[in-house]
């Protein structure tokens, strides 16, 4: 599928409309719920006038009957729960499933979801390094599925196949036991093949190990970079969103203070792109790669990550008003990746 093809495959549900097709290539693992998928309703492009190219004033999707509203997952962190060892270690566990869930992606536009705990992105784990972890992992879906985490672990414990307890079969539970180490921002995702399908399916989550001595005190969030392959071809995306929704922190922006520290958690799972992008208006903000370093790497408005890659992004906006923020590739953002900043006294 071209690049210009997939503008105009969304410009209907673009220009206001939830018109959305499905193209006539393979489909991987065809599922009831596409048919349910609408054609478009005769607008043409991906154009949206000065205002941009955002959802019809008022058209949002069903955040109830999805079970999940992004404007929520941008600062819920798990932190599970705690045990103390004899010793006087914390042991932190968290229990984890996999479903099938048929979500709302875009008004009136169907996705049929591999999710974690029944949302998209998954949960944010968070702990402290040199705790034990158990994570108890329960495979509630139709497809087969394991959990690979980010970060230092014995080769029995890193989620594929093979490998430990392996592929993990539908019905099926095993649980993940490892120390946190290192410290900073990582990631976890469903290594069971085809991999860029499990991912881009909704199999991922993101997990952060603070340092010893915790970080300064901040409005603290999480934001996921990802997309959704609607024709289900394995080539490129229709939609391109930041915890879940498309566009949705241009309905709902997200409200901060003058002056106050924000410190963005920024994760790319963005499968069949090779890159993504973070760029803010009308600031700067420190970069910290990986989160593994609490000295930034550099001060600026724009950071590329490859998939995969993640990084912490602080800054403080020294003047009230709106300020969006989105991909600085324009086709990401025409088609999702955007939102606001609302900064208030």
């Amino acid at each position: 599928m071209g690049e210009p093809n997939r503008r105009v495959l969304l410009g209907s549900a673009l220009a206001g409309t939830a018109g959305l097709a499905l193209t006539g290539r393979a489909v991987l693992n065809p599922s009831p719920a596409q048919s349910q998928v609408p054609a478009p309703s005769g607008h043409g492009g991906a154009h949206g006038g000065a205002a941009g190219p955002t959802f019809r004033i008022g058209q949002t999707v069903d955040h109830a009957a999805n079970g999940f509203n992004p404007t929520q997952v941008l600062r819920d962190f798990d932190y599970g729960t705690t045990t103390r060892l004899p010793g006087g270690r914390t042991v932190r566990e968290w229990e984890i499933y996999a479903s099938d869930e048929d979500l709302e992606v875009a008004p009136s536009v169907r996705f049929p979801a591999w999710t974690l705990n029944s949302r998209i992105p998954g949960p944010t784990l968070r702990c402290t390094e040199g705790e034990l972890l158990r994570i108890r992992f329960r495979n509630g879906s139709e497809h087969p599925h394991t959990l690979h985490f980010h970060g230092i672990h014995t080769a029995e414990m890193d989620g594929v196949a093979g490998l430990g307890a392996g592929i993990i079969k539908p019905g099926q539970s095993t649980t993940y036991e490892f120390d946190a180490t290192p410290f900073g921002l990582h990631l976890f995702h469903c290594h069971v093949g085809p991999l860029a399908e499990h991912i881009a399916r909704g199999m991922y989550g993101t997990f952060i190990v603070d340092p010893p001595q915790p970080r300064p005190l901040a409005d603290e969030m999480v934001m996921v970079m990802h997309g959704y392959n609607t024709t289900f071809d394995g080539e490129s995306n229709q939609l391109y969103a930041v915890n879940g929704i498309p566009f949705h922190y241009m309905h709902e922006p997200v409200r901060v203070k003058r002056n106050e520290l924000i410190r963005i958690y920024l994760v790319n799972v963005l499968e069949y792109d090779p890159i993504n992008s973070f760029h803010v208006h009308g600031n700067f903000f420190d970069y910290y790669p990986t989160g593994t370093r609490l000295q930034p790497s550099e001060f600026t408005d724009t950071i590329v990550q490859g998939q995969g890659q993640r990084g912490i992004c602080e800054l403080r906006f020294p003047h009230p008003g709106k300020y969006m923020f989105h991909a600085h590739k324009s086709e990401f953002a025409e088609l999702g990746w955007m939102g606001f900043f609302e900064v208030s006294e």
